[in-house]
This record gives C-alpha cells, structure tokens and sequence, in this order.
C-alpha cells in the first residue's frame, strides 16, 4: 500500500518535471499573402531557407493569395499564437487592404504581432518610348498641358500601382487617368504596346524591358534610389517634393505569440539578412534588405495605413 502511494504521488512531480519543448519543436508554416513568384513569395522563400538553417526546423511555404492579402492575413490573425504559423506580409496586404476592405474580419495592428521588415521594393515610373518627355518634370508638364489625355496601367484597381498613380497623380496635380490591367505583367505590357502612356508598376518584373529599351523608366518611387538601378533619381527628387510609396515585406506573428518566440525568431533572422547572399538575393529582385526593429516595424505600418487610407478615400479606388 505504501509503495502504490508512492508511486501514485511521483507520478504528478514527474509529469511537471518534464521539460517544455525548446522552440520551435517542430516545422513552422511561413503563410504567403500572394501567389508564387510574388515580391512576398520570393521574399518568403529567402527568409524560409535562412531560418530552417539557423533554427534547425523546416520552413514550410504556403501560398494563400486572393482578396488583396486578407485571406492569408485572416488564416493567421486565426491561428494559434504560437509560433508555428507566421505570414509574410506586405504593404499590400497589410496596410491597403484594410483600406478596400472595411468589414475585414481581422485588424492589421490588433491582431498581429510586428518581427520585422525584411525588405523594401519600389515601384518604377515607366513611359512608353515614343513619349515625348525624358524626366518627371517634363510628364507633368505634358500632363497639365494634355489634362485627361494620358492613362496609367496598373495590376489592378486596388493595387499597390494604382494608389502609387494616385498619389502621383494628387501631388504632382495632374489629370490623368487610370486603366486596370489584369496583373501587373499585363499592364506593362499595356505601356509596351502604347495602349496606355505611362504606369509606375514594381519594378522587378519591368527592369529588364527598361534596360532593353521597350520602356523608359523616369524615376523610382522610393525615398532613396533603388540600387537595381540606381541611375534613376527618385520621383521626390525629380519634381515631386515629399512622395514615397513602397511595397514593403515584413514577418509577423499572431497576436499574443509569447515575446521569447517572436524574440528568438528577430534574433535568428537579423544576422541572416546582412549577409551578402541574402543582399545580393534580394537585389536581383530589385528590392532592399531592411531588417528594423518591431517597433519601427509598427510605425511603419500605422503610417502607411494613414496614407493609403487617405488615397483609397480621395480617389475612390475599389478592390477588383
């Protein structure tokens, strides 16, 4: 009889005495807002092979695209906190969608926690060759002097092109129109063809037709030149003082995901992002490595989600 107690009274000291899992214990889904061979999924699978290195557990891609990024962004504002599903979210996703779509079941600050901003990848401002001008400047001169005549192409009303033309077209004080192509390729292609005059459309997929010379670029749209191609000044710089707009990708986790979790994974990823592989990777796709803190993360996201929320409701853009 003493002996059973004995035992009986081991078994719940023993039980406790186990050892929690070391994190991460287990593969880690990386939820993509887009499909692949998006700016987010390339961004995902770079960051996905760094930290199944560094942290010795399987980075899983998985692409959700679809409503602008919000059914991605829905999954995992759902999922556990607990550290094995994370998104790779985008300016997209996360600070114009919000926008396009009010009655979103899940809160871009509320319901995510910030680890960092991986990278940054601007748009281009990009004619057709035939047009007669050779800056920023002599397009919005052109502009003003043709009010109405000359169309942008983006991917899509809603789109990250189509706000970018509309900031554009707000602060340069111009009348031009907007044409929405179905995807960002095609609208390229739209300016290529001259079924419209000029598009500001992410860069990666168009630096190869403005280096060939189907394109002419103006100007990039990021405060600093994108090193891609670096000859280009920014549009700020070439005549309209103040403009910015990127596309940004950043890692998050579901609100409430333990600090030691979201602290071990910055951790393990920062000094994966200043190697120079991962510099020279990012680059080829025309964007630049960040890697801010959370908190500058944040900021970032509650000032975008300003501006674009200001653009979405001058213009009157609407989703697709």
């Amino acid at each position: 009889m003493r002996l059973t107690l004995f035992v009986l009274v081991l078994i719940p000291a023993t039980a406790i005495a186990q050892p929690v899992p070391q994190y991460p214990a287990k593969p880690i889904r990386l939820i993509v807002t887009a499909a692949a061979g998006s700016g987010p999924d390339i961004t995902a699978r770079i960051v996905g092979q760094k930290l199944t290195g560094s942290l010795g557990q399987p980075f899983v891609i998985e692409n959700r695209p679809g409503a602008g990024g919000s059914i991605a962004a829905e999954l995992v504002a759902k999922a556990p906190p607990d550290g094995y599903t994370l998104v790779m979210a985008s300016a997209g996703s996360h600070a114009v969608s919000p926008a396009l779509y009010p009655k979103l079941s899940w809160d871009p600050i509320r319901d995510f926690v910030p680890i960092t901003i991986v990278s940054v990848a601007p748009n281009i401002l990009i004619v057709h060759p035939s047009l007669p001008v050779k800056s920023v400047r002599e397009l919005i001169a052109l502009a003003r002097a043709r009010p109405g005549e000359l169309s942008f192409g983006s991917g899509g009303s809603g789109s990250t092109a189509h706000l970018s033309g509309e900031l554009f077209r707000s602060m340069a004080n111009i009348r031009i129109v907007h044409i929405p192509f179905k995807g960002a390729p095609s609208a390229a292609l739209g300016v290529m063809g001259g079924q419209v005059e000029l598009g500001l459309l992410n860069l990666p997929p168009t630096l190869g037709q403005v280096r060939n010379g189907r394109l002419k670029g103006l100007a990039v749209t990021t405060a600093k030149r994108a090193s891609a191609i670096s000859e280009l000044p920014t549009i700020a710089e070439a005549g309209v003082p103040g403009y910015e707009a990127s596309t940004w990708y950043g890692l998050m986790a579901p609100a409430g995901t333990p600090a030691d979790i979201t602290g071990k994974l910055y951790s393990a990823l920062m000094p994966e992002l200043r190697t120079e592989d991962t510099r020279a990777r990012i680059a080829a796709d025309g964007g630049e490595v960040v890697g801010g803190t959370p908190a500058e993360f944040a900021a970032v996201l509650k000032r975008d989600l300003a501006k674009w929320t200001r653009v979405v409701k001058d213009s009157g853009a609407r989703a697709d």
